[in-house]
């Protein structure tokens, strides 16, 4: 079986470093950053 892997995004505050919903990202792109995560692979090794 081949591995498959995804890639994903979340949002974190550029202030405080939480993460933060997608909606908040959009409404505030000034003070909020999307960060692109790799996932883990899936499937057999």
């Amino acid at each position: 079986m081949s591995r498959r892997t995804t890639s994903s995004s979340r949002g974190r505050s550029a202030i405080t470093g939480r993460f933060v919903m997608q909606s908040t990202v959009k409404r505030s792109p000034k003070t909020t950053v999307n960060e692109s995560t790799k996932a883990k692979s899936k499937g057999k090794r």
